[in-house]
């Protein structure tokens, strides 16, 4: 059978595959250059995945260097099948076959002198070549054969190397290859990442070195976002993501090979994920493998954590293992040493004077590394996004006063919040940046410039903790670093969040200098004293299972039963205050039985890609007939916030556009207009530009809730059509909202905006853009509201809050949580409220209720006497 195929020439085509994109539709890799008339017209045999008894792998050694006349026919590959039964995967993979069949009638056959790739039976483009080249250069091939001979004896595999040795890129590539080797051919391979958008990123980087289409061989999934085919052959997901897979498949049986990357970054999921991925390993001991992917900083103590049945490869040990001396790579190996030799890093270390800003310190060294005219890109660490948009702007006001004899200087972002325009720190167009080149000037000075022939074109990255390991950037050669993050630490004991502004570990200071990848020398600012580094910083930063709210973890592990997995390892235990908390919390929401396990609702709750208070109050909406509104709201509470931060000059301006959407009954109603309007609009990007309105948000919102209510459908939950305008469905609406946030709820104590939160007995007060402090007339602050977030800050502001009724809460809310509440004027008040509502009854539930959540504490307690390599403390 004969087919014709348009073979293009030029780049690989990473375009994603639609829902429009038919299955059997021809994918053309490359450019169409008419003018040129690189156009061929190419009749080939079917491609060798269609043969019986063939596998592609089979006639692939180790990738081609250049293209060759001896490429295997699909008829020499069946032979080599037939004669390789009893080889190992090592010397399949070594590059040691010699092709001595029908080579030479590769023009006969119709491939000529063409490479075929054996993933989709294409020929390879010139790129192909152009950037393994690029690949062989990596330090991290040096460990490519070990890596593939370990896989053969054992299970796991911990690899270390340095931010930018390739390890991201090449590993999972590598993986591809065995585990479609003849002698392990079994599943899918599966790459997680800690952030979604460094997920992205590799899939288009490793879509293109492989010469493949994104969305087809190669592809991502991450959250609301889903960029595969059901046969992908190599899925960079998110962390969150392949944890909540396990739910249905705990033994995650589709896959063969999972890489867990960035294992330093010490998400919670990822830590989860380690100890859960040990006990699947003891499970499939034949056809499962995990690869490990960490920082040097992190290595020794993973390797004393796994003992020493899990080998660690690393370059170090690489060198001193004489195994591998005399290996064919040796070539490879002296050239990457050759590499890292050049990229040499002085550090400086300059201390702020009394007063000044960090951001404006970074900015100003910008402009001095700038004025110097010296070649070379620029990355600067900054504490939060905030910081980095303040740091573009203030940037952009001082480029106008350079001279245009510098150059143009680019400045880019790169911070999580950014989602696909990440992408733009890759590209050469300038504009494709977020920042005017410096072409202010006329006449012969600007077109010199354009052409480039004065001055430096540099550009600037500007970043947080996400560059630190992922986003490996070329040409960078200098490094400022403020030493500043910002995080977000959970306090169980009032359940609020903290913005906590804290200096970076070691391993981050490190990790940050070895983002220095020129060919020339580099320098590292570091904008803090030598001392700090010496004596005032940590050697780590504090792992997320410590830190973070770990509710929606407790819910998901007690969806997968880990009692029934055996025993799982945590590499750090979290905190038992937490746990004890998110367990409480749970019970709040009726998520657990009176054995500690899931109940019906926790088991829903589950399947909701949800916060566990987001959930219940959507679960309850069910009861109240407003399934349609509570949709809508937790759409647009789960994505970024829709207003966009507008420049102090532009606050009035942006109030005034919002002032029409804004509803009398609340926030949480106002965020249903503003998705209403953006409907009726026809999610018009302009409309949302006009309006002070981030489209990108509300784009993700309409996502979110397609995604929520095909699980509500797929559940077979009931769903009310939509009512929202009238008195009824709003009152419901709270209603639904007090049944999954009675916990966050704060009383007006003097009259005057000045809120108690009942929980934990702080004071906050109205986001300034509420609408409550911007509807004209200015309304009298409400006694009592719903929010849904408080951060503990410099303005400890409540977000998102709603008029509530006092006797909705006591109704609503489970009684021996009002029991609980510490002692302030709002719990008298609905303390009297409950007792007036059934003065006999409720004395003795709320002794009974009491007694019970007693009872269950004491067992919580037991289990945190448990040992710390049991997962199952959650139970």
């Amino acid at each position: 059978m004969v087919r014709e195929r348009f073979v293009l020439s030029g780049r690989t085509s990473v375009q994603p595959l639609t829902k429009d994109s038919k299955p059997n539709a021809v994918f053309f890799r490359g450019s169409l250059n008419v003018a040129r008339g690189k156009l061929k017209l190419l009749c080939e045999p079917a491609p060798p995945s269609l043969l019986p008894h063939s596998h592609p792998l089979l006639m692939m050694s180790l990738p081609p260097v250049k293209p060759s006349a001896t490429s295997p026919s699909p008829g020499s590959g069946l032979r080599l099948s037939e004669a390789l039964d009893t080889l190992s995967v090592s010397s399949l993979l070594s590059g040691d076959l010699d092709d001595d069949g029908d080579g030479g009638r590769g023009d006969e056959e119709g491939l000529g002198d063409l490479e075929v790739n054996p993933y989709d039976g294409l020929p390879f483009s010139s790129r192909y070549y152009a950037l393994l080249e690029e690949r062989r250069q990596f330090p991290i091939w040096r460990l490519r054969q070990s890596l593939l001979e370990r896989l053969e004896s054992h299970n796991m595999v911990l690899l270390s190397a340095p931010s930018g040795a390739g390890k991201s890129t090449q590993v999972p590539q590598w993986c591809v290859e065995y585990a479609l080797s003849y002698e392990f051919s079994q599943g899918l391979v599966c790459c997680s990442q800690p952030y979604s958008v460094a997920a992205v990123s590799l899939a288009l980087r490793v879509a293109d070195e492989m010469d493949l289409s994104l969305g087809l061989e190669v592809g991502y999934r991450v959250s609301h976002d889903d960029g595969c085919a059901p046969d992908t052959l190599l899925r960079f997901v998110s962390d969150t993501l392949l944890l909540e897979e396990m739910m249905s498949d705990p033994l995650l049986h589709q896959y063969s090979v999972v890489v867990l990357d960035e294992l330093q970054e010490r998400t919670v999921p990822t830590d989860v994920l380690l100890g859960l991925l040990c006990d699947v390993c003891r499970q499939r001991p034949d056809n499962f493998r995990v690869v490990l992917l960490t920082h040097p900083t992190l290595a020794p103590r993973l390797a004393a954590f796994l003992g020493p049945s899990v080998p660690h490869l690393s370059l170090d040990s690489l060198l001193s293992d004489p195994s591998t001396r005399g290996q064919e790579e040796r070539g490879e190996v002296e050239d990457s040493s050759k590499a890292v030799e050049v990229n040499r890093v002085e550090t400086l270390y300059r201390e702020l004077s009394s007063g000044k800003e960090p951001v404006a310190a970074a900015c100003h060294m910008v402009l001095d590394l700038h004025r110097r005219g010296e070649e070379g890109d620029v990355m600067v660490f900054l504490a939060s996004a905030q910081e980095i948009e303040e740091c573009v702007s203030l940037l952009e006001k001082e480029c106008v006063a350079l001279s245009p004899q510098l150059g143009p200087l680019r400045i880019l972002p790169l911070h999580a919040g950014l989602g696909e325009l990440t992408q733009r720190v890759y590209g050469s167009d300038p504009e494709a940046s977020t920042l005017k080149e410096n072409d202010s000037s006329e006449g012969v000075d600007g077109s010199v410039l354009g052409a480039g022939s004065l001055g430096v074109k540099r550009k600037v990255i500007l970043t947080d903790s996400l560059a630190e390991a992922s986003f490996s950037l070329q040409a960078i050669r200098y490094v400022i670093d403020t030493g500043l993050q910002l995080k977000t630490v959970y306090n169980p004991q009032i359940r609020a969040n903290s913005q906590v502004l804290r200096t970076i570990s070691k391993h981050q200071a490190d990790m940050r200098t070895q983002r220095v990848n020129s060919h020339l020398p580099g320098l590292c600012l570091r904008l803090y004293p030598q001392s700090l580094y010496d004596d005032g910083m940590g050697e780590a930063h504090c792992p997320g299972v410590v830190e973070e709210n770990l509710s929606h973890l407790v819910l998901l592990l007690k969806r997968l039963d880990i009692a029934d997995m055996g025993q799982c390892k945590f590499l750090d235990r979290p905190a038992p205050e937490a746990l004890m908390q998110a367990l409480e919390d749970l019970d709040y929401l009726a998520a657990l039985d009176d054995d500690g396990n899931l109940s019906e609702v926790g088991i829903i709750m589950s399947e909701l890609p949800l916060e566990p208070p987001l959930a219940k109050a959507l679960i309850a909406a069910c009861e109240y007939d407003c399934v349609d509104e509570l949709l809508t709201i937790a759409a647009m509470l789960t994505a970024p916030s829709c207003f966009v931060t507008a420049e102090p000059s532009r606050e009035e301006a942006a109030v005034t556009h919002w002032r029409p959407l804004m509803h009398t009954e609340g926030d949480h109603m106002t965020l249903i207009n503003i998705y209403k309007a953006y409907i009726e609009h026809n999610q018009d990007e302009a409309w949302c530009m006009t309006n002070f309105l981030s489209h990108a948000a509300l784009r993700l919102a309409v996502v979110i809730r397609a995604e929520l209510l095909e699980v509500m459908q797929r559940i077979e939950l009931p769903v009310s059509p939509p009512a929202f305008g009238c008195q009824d469905n709003c009152t419901n609406i709270k209603r639904a909202l007090i049944s999954g946030f009675f916990l966050k709820v704060a009383h007006d104590v003097d009259g005057s905006g000045n809120y108690l939160l009942l929980t934990h007995r702080h004071v906050a007060h109205l986001h300034p853009f509420s609408s409550y402090l911007c509807r004209q007339p200015c309304p009298d602050p409400p006694s009592w509201v719903l929010y849904h977030e408080f951060t503990i800050s410099r303005d400890n502001c409540i977000r998102i809050a709603s008029e509530v009724h006092p006797q909705m809460l006591v109704e609503l809310a489970p009684q021996y949580y009002l029991g609980n509440l510490p002692s302030s004027d709002g719990k008298e008040l609905l303390m009297e409220l409950r007792q007036s509502l059934e003065p006999h009854t409720y004395e003795q539930d709320g002794v009974s209720d009491a007694h019970s959540r007693t009872h269950r504490d004491g067992d919580a307690d037991g289990t945190h006497n448990q040992s710390s390599t049991e997962l199952c403390v959650v139970q």
